[in-house]
């Protein structure tokens, strides 16, 4: 019984990481001021950290989004990125368990009204920082590509971003009223987490790499932002499917 545990859960871990790293490098946008790069890998680390808890969400944190920095020639990256998206999906596997068992002591009602208030603020913090940083002409990046080959140049206009901010609060009204209510501690445990890796890419940048740090921390929270709207649904419907991982 207890190899087939370990089977399991090294087959967890595998999946999980490797999911990462794809998803990570599928859309990719560049940022010459850090030589960084905006992805949505977040949502993976998100949803491996929500459904099987700390340690899994830390080793495919770390490695997948690591794996992603050297398939895509961000090597330089790499090392942080070890360490900060294994932090990332560690505190968020803790603080998403905790707050399950946290949210107990409140009534549904009261749950209910905090996880709107949270939506609220995720959805005025993706438009903010989309109309501010991510409006206008983007190069987009899809895939394992040279960061100097974009894939395409578009338009983004800032109506855009506020449409994606209405959208994010109204998944997660329906969210409050249509599936668990507790999920207002998941979103609070997403951006605790989400803020850590913003502060360890920043103290990265601007003491090892040298470069102008401040202009990745709007990225990084748009980053956080949008894996977190990508992630919530993808636990909701998969919680639905496996009862089991409610545990």
């Amino acid at each position: 019984m207890k190899d087939k545990g370990a089977t399991k859960k090294f087959s967890i871990i595998a999946v999980f990481t490797a999911l990462v790293c794809i998803v990570t490098a599928s859309f990719t946008v560049y940022v010459p001021a850090t030589k960084g790069y905006f992805n949505i890998g977040e949502s993976m680390v998100y949803v491996a950290a929500i459904l099987f808890g700390p340690f899994v969400g830390a080793f495919a944190g770390g490695v997948g989004s690591l794996l992603a920095d050297v398939l895509l020639g961000y090597y330089y990256y790499a090392p942080a990125t070890l360490v900060i998206k294994a932090i990332e999906g560690l505190v968020v596997g803790f603080l998403s368990r905790r707050g399950r068992v946290f949210a107990r002591t409140y009534t549904k009602s009261e749950l209910k009204f905090f996880t709107v208030e949270m939506g609220a603020l995720i959805g005025a913090l993706v438009s903010l920082v989309g109309f501010l940083y991510y409006s206008g002409f983007v190069e987009l990046y899809s895939g394992f590509v040279s960061t100097e080959n974009p894939t395409s140049n578009f338009y983004v206009p800032a109506e855009f971003w506020f449409g994606i901010g209405v959208l994010a609060v109204f998944m997660m009204v329906l969210l409050a009223f249509f599936s668990e209510p507790e999920y207002g501690f998941t979103i609070i445990s997403c951006v605790f987490g989400g803020l850590l890796m913003v502060f360890g890419y920043f103290l990265y940048e601007q003491f090892f790499l040298g470069v102008f740090a401040f202009a990745e921390v709007p990225v990084n929270i748009g980053q956080m932002t949008i894996g977190l709207i990508i992630a919530t649904p993808i636990v909701k419907v998969v919680r639905r499917t496996l009862p089991q991982l409610k545990s």
